[in-house]
């Protein structure tokens, strides 16, 4: 039987700098999946993306680089959305790349959503902000999502062994979709 092609990863990071917790805790998702099954993974950082991306009011407009961001995301086996919560929702950049990817690119495309906020009271931004986004597009977004405040952190080193904990079951609970999706490549 053939090894099973590597599953395609693509990192969403909404954060709009470039150290922050919320890319430690993808890179923790990540470092987890890796554990488990082969992975190829791509990593979009929004605002790396530049005025090509701010400035682009629909996909026709973008610069090809963020084409380039936008079709990894729309053909990942797996995404990992991840945003830090700004004012009880996801970023403005976040939801700008999103914005920008095509209505039906993601349906039925298993989606990992990550969070982090100031205190605990900031993690419904998962089932009220996050899953209606992702629903928009029909993805299949994984039973366990994945919040960690900044309790959680010493500065970008994840430090609650819950977290950790929680991701390894997003991923758990997932294993069957993900290795039907690497055997499918």
């Amino acid at each position: 039987m053939p090894e099973p092609a590597p599953l395609r990863v693509v990192v969403v990071n909404g954060s709009p700098s470039e150290r922050s917790r919320t890319a430690a805790l993808a890179d923790v998702a990540v470092r987890t999946l890796e554990r488990m099954t082969p992975v190829e993974v791509h990593r979009v950082d929004v605002y790396r993306l530049g005025a090509g991306f701010t400035g682009a009011v629909d996909r026709e407009s973008v610069t090809a680089e963020v084409e380039a961001e936008l079709r990894a995301a729309e053909h990942a086996d797996l995404l990992i959305a991840a945003t830090p919560v700004f004012r009880g929702s996801y970023t403005g950049l976040f939801k700008h790349f999103f914005d920008l990817v095509e209505q039906y690119a993601l349906a039925n495309r298993p989606v990992l959503l990550l969070a982090t906020g100031g205190g605990d009271h900031h993690a419904l931004v998962l089932d009220h902000a996050l899953r209606p986004l992702f629903a928009f597009f029909q993805a299949l977004t994984l039973p366990v999502a994945v919040y960690a405040s900044s309790g959680d952190f010493d500065g970008t080193a994840l430090l609650n062994p819950r977290v950790y904990g929680r991701i390894q079951t997003a991923f758990d609970d997932a294993a069957g979709l993900l290795r039907r999706r690497s055997v499918a490549v």
